[in-house]
């Protein structure tokens, strides 16, 4: 019996634990872990950098030299078209950057908005300082930002017209 009522104890603790971390609710749910996200300096074991150059310290520290030697010797377009499903999207995971991080929120101040661009924008920037080139954070932003841009324009301009409805207006103007 004490058996049957530890393993219950167990099962809503963990229960609780789990529902602490679960998705919000509302967007003052989500407003107010947002606040929270971004001044911890952890989220869930992982070290979460302030800036960019706190990023290429902890991406130095994670990565074994060999893997940074086969990152490396990709031409930056290529790299990031290579590795953007396991590397950038580790990325994405580890720092939080659809729940908000404090790497994220600094990514977000110099106008980066979607996850994936902020990804992308941190590995090239991480290829180009393994390479030693000059990094010129705001052109590529610009770049990024201006890709981003076009994409969504060209979807919503091949887009289908799935119903369209005629509203008919009464004589005069009137409604």
């Amino acid at each position: 019996m004490r058996k049957h009522v530890l393993a219950g104890l167990v099962v809503l603790l963990a229960t609780a634990v789990w529902a602490q971390d679960g998705p919000t609710n509302n967007e003052e749910e989500y407003a107010a872990a947002y606040k929270q996200r971004i001044r911890q300096t952890e989220l869930f074991g992982v070290y979460i950098p302030a800036d960019l150059g706190e990023a290429f310290v902890q991406l130095n520290k994670l990565t074994d030299s060999q893997s940074k030697a086969i990152f490396r010797q990709y031409e930056e377009k290529e790299a990031v078209r290579h590795f953007f499903n396991s590397f950038g999207r580790w990325i994405i995971h580890n720092w939080g950057f659809y729940g908000g991080s404090r790497f994220s929120h600094y990514l977000k101040s110099l106008q980066l908005q979607h996850p994936e661009d902020m990804a992308l924008f941190t590995m090239i920037a991480y290829h180009r300082h393994l390479n030693n080139r000059a990094l010129e954070p705001q052109a590529l932003i610009t770049e990024i930002r201006d890709r981003r841009q076009t994409k969504l324009r060209e979807r919503y301009l091949e887009g289908e017209v799935i119903e369209e409805h005629v509203i008919k207006r009464a004589e005069g103007g009137g409604q």
